[in-house]
């Protein structure tokens, strides 16, 4: 069985643990803890991310396809509001190798069908941009 633990650790800090590999991840409150770590919100941009990034590497790995070296830009929009949303999420991905229209496709469609995607409800926008045969800096 697949455990994971979230601990609240005191001071708007958390810590999570995949409990059969022991990984852990910090987890703070910009507003009210340290802003060190990962906040909720950021967790939630990298979730819908790299579901996606993984979604399409399976396209990738099956079509002998290489996305080594891509990068997925994350920004939100809403988050300013007394009562936080997040109306928009916008991902960029970076992709450095030159694809073909219909190899691009097919990744594109792999990102919008990721679960966590089709999991996000209505009223958060998700913007994607793609961007091939340009290198990009994580």
């Amino acid at each position: 069985m697949y455990t994971l633990k979230i601990r609240y650790d005191g001071g708007q800090h958390a810590t999570a643990v995949d409990e059969p590999h022991h990984n852990a991840v910090g987890i703070d409150c910009p507003f009210t803890g340290k802003g060190l770590e990962f906040s909720p919100t950021s967790l939630f941009g990298i979730s819908l991310a790299s579901c996606m990034l993984l979604s399409m590497g399976a396209i990738a790995q099956r079509d002998g396809i290489d996305l080594t070296g891509t990068v997925v830009d994350i920004a939100y929009a809403g988050l300013d509001k007394v009562f936080p949303h997040v109306d928009t999420v916008t991902l960029e991905f970076w992709v450095p190798q030159t694809l073909s229209d219909v190899e691009q496709m097919k990744l594109e469609r792999a990102a919008a069908l990721c679960p966590i995607r089709a999991s996000i409800d209505a009223r958060t926008d998700v913007k994607t941009t793609f961007h091939y045969g340009i290198t990009h800096a994580a």
